[in-house]
């Protein structure tokens, strides 16, 4: 049986192609399986949903006393998806997280195509598919966030000036050596940096521009020549990048009086370092989450690292150095640390890492990666079983075994290939073990039920007829204690968070109430003091992992009053005897037919006598003569 040709299959834009297609089937089943998560990818969904509902895409806010952002471009994509594959009324999470999925599709599509020219080929493959298949971008991949999307903008951007660096670099050889003026570089690959650029800013801030300065800044530093980056396109990027952002600047300013910029200059790293607010954390601690975020890269890392030390001469190995360790420097110092604020930079780590693969690895490399593999299988070992026996139950077990398993088989079948010298097929058969580990722990992740408090808070709504949206109950369902925004995000405007107070004016007023547990005592003293009941109709209990607090959220339902007792009353009657028979000659009239009870009156003494049997005529009295008229 013939081996498949591999140089092959990613022949021309097929390498590029494949390795996109790797990183959507690696990001699908977290879309697709993955309940809402808190808090950022919920009030990032939140702020899209507003913009479909109310028409405004300048309006960055989850709501009213929400801030202002600066990086509206997310919220338009997902918008858009939103429109185009779903109803924003349906409140499903999914469409949101498209635009993350292509973002992660176009990090390993630029990788791929960035390496290809830089180390071949197959290199360029290698890298693209490493990139989409790590655990963070493929985990990130289904999250409604910007992460993905701005790697996958950066990689892009960093791409395309790799191969502008290599053709100067060329240039400038050959204008050596003939003694004329360096080539022009081509101006579509100059277009292609400053748009990623301009969309770059508009998902992720000042990220992208931070990232592409330190590597120019090394770049020139490590060469010594500076010359070619006039060569850039400044004249027509630079318009370029004002066409892209000027038109939301203009609109921000006009539509928040300039709010926007107020928000943007004191919510920021440096503002909270002024103010002493900024969190400092660990130094070293992407480092040290590199083995289980880059995983089943992790077992490349060491001949990753050997590589841009000893091969650093090279153009490819020196502009991925030069993109990679000021910037991971950097991010290792700053302050307010975020575990996926590395992401835009794993695409120079799969170029060192692809890099690596078209020369023999070193004794050193291969001992190295087949003990961080390991490592990197133990991380994810550790985090399942942690997860499975704080949260899990029978449904979560069944996904916990293939889990571990594939996770195990990753580390250990591509372990024992590099320290056999076996590099491409030890990359390829951890490559797919564990894209099939990683779609087995999103599988373990939705069924941890106690973690996922608000989707099974609306499912208990629906079933107990107290969601708005059976039409059972008026809405807002008035919610305390649980402020969490996948509640804003799952039940849109059916909802609103308030205080005990609120929650108690609300069953007053007829709506349902949602009131946790610790908030309990002050709800039913503030329904006293309204004079009104509620009844409680379920529980929902789980643990708020954005915190790590245990919730026990109470579902009331407004009681019905009980009507007033009526004291019995003595119907009038009514003086027009022409009411009650139109035949009848007036001072005729039976009061016991009015009134069973009543007694009949003697006319001769005034005073109350049985009434007679019905059988027995009743005389009636002589009409009196009518009055003359007046002359």
């Amino acid at each position: 049986m013939q081996r498949p040709d591999l140089d092959r299959l990613i022949l021309g834009w097929r390498g590029p192609a494949l390795a996109a297609l790797i990183a959507l089937i690696a990001g699908l089943p977290g879309l697709i399986m993955t309940p809402v998560l808190d808090r950022t990818e919920a009030r990032t969904a939140q702020v899209s949903a507003r913009m479909l509902e109310r028409g405004d895409w300048i309006d960055t806010r989850a709501d009213d006393q929400d801030r202002i952002r600066t990086a509206v471009g997310l919220h338009w994509f997902q918008a858009a998806a939103t429109a185009l594959t779903s109803d924003v009324q349906d409140r499903d999470i999914r469409p949101y997280r498209l635009p993350s999925l292509l973002g992660a599709m176009l990090a390993a599509w630029a990788c791929a195509w960035g390496a290809s020219v830089l180390f071949g080929a197959r290199a360029g493959f290698l890298a693209g598919a490493l990139l989409g298949g790590a655990f963070l971008m493929s985990t990130l991949a289904g999250v409604a966030q910007a992460n993905a999307l701005l790697a996958g903008l950066i990689t892009l951007m960093m791409a395309a000036l790799a191969r502008l660096y290599v053709l100067a670099r060329e240039g400038e050889a050959e204008a050596s050596a003939s003694g004329g003026p360096p080539p022009r570089l081509p101006r579509p690959l100059k277009l292609v940096v400053w748009g990623a650029l301009g969309g770059a800013i508009l998902v992720g801030g000042l990220t992208a521009p931070l990232v592409v300065g330190l590597a120019l800044v090394t770049l020139g530093l490590m060469d010594r020549r500076w010359a070619w980056m006039r060569r850039l396109g400044w004249l027509s990027g630079l318009p370029l990048l004002a066409l892209i952002l000027g038109p939301w600047a203009i609109a921000a300013t006009v539509s928040t009086d300039g709010e926007v910029w107020r928000h943007a200059l004191n919510d920021n790293i440096l503002a909270r370092i002024i103010r002493g607010e900024a969190d400092w954390g660990l130094p070293g601690r992407h480092l040290l989450l590199a083995p289980l975020l880059l995983f089943p890269l992790t077992l490349m890392l060491p001949a990753a690292l050997e590589t841009g030390l000893t091969r650093r001469a090279e153009p490819g190995v020196r502009f991925a150095v030069a993109w990679l360790v000021p910037a991971w420097l950097l991010f290792e110092l700053a302050p307010d640390p975020m575990w996926h604020q590395t992401l835009p930079l794993y695409g120079a780590v799969t170029w060192l890492a692809a890099a690596s693969l078209t020369r023999p690895l070193s004794r050193v490399s291969r001992w190295a990666g087949t003990a961080l593999a390991v490592l990197g299988g133990v991380y994810v070992l550790g985090a399942a079983l942690y997860a499975l026996s704080e949260f899990g139950g029978e449904a979560s077990q069944a996904w916990a075994t293939p889990t571990i398993g594939l996770t195990l088989a990753a580390a250990a079948i591509g372990g024992f290939l590099l320290y056999h010298r076996m590099g491409v097929a030890a990359v390829l058969i951890s490559l797919a073990l564990g894209i099939l580990a990683h779609a087995s722990l999103a599988g373990l992740m939705r069924n941890l039920e106690p973690l996922w408090v608000s989707p099974r808070l609306k499912a208990a709504m629906i079933e107990t007829g107290l969601h708005p949206v059976e039409g059972r109950l008026p809405g807002p369902v008035a919610v305390t204690g649980y402020s969490q925004p996948s509640v804003l995000f799952l039940f849109g405007s059916a909802a609103r968070i308030t205080d005990e107070a609120g929650a108690a004016a609300a069953i007053a007023a007829g709506r349902p109430a949602v009131v946790e547990a610790r908030q309990d005592a002050n709800f039913r003293a503030a329904l006293n003091r309204l004079g009104a009941e509620a009844r409680a109709e379920d529980r929902v209990e789980g643990v708020n992992y954005a915190n790590g607090d245990r919730v026990e959220l109470i579902l009331y339902r407004p009681a019905p009053r009980p009507a007033p007792a009526r004291r019995p009353t003595r119907p009038e009657v009514d003086p027009e005897p022409a009411l009650l028979d139109p035949d009848a000659e007036p001072g005729t009239e039976d009061p016991t037919l009015l009134d069973p009870d009543a007694t009949a009156a003697d006319p001769a003494t005034d005073t109350a006598t049985p009434a007679e049997d019905p059988d027995t005529p009743v005389a009636s009295p002589e009409p009196e003569p009518e009055p003359e008229p007046d002359q």
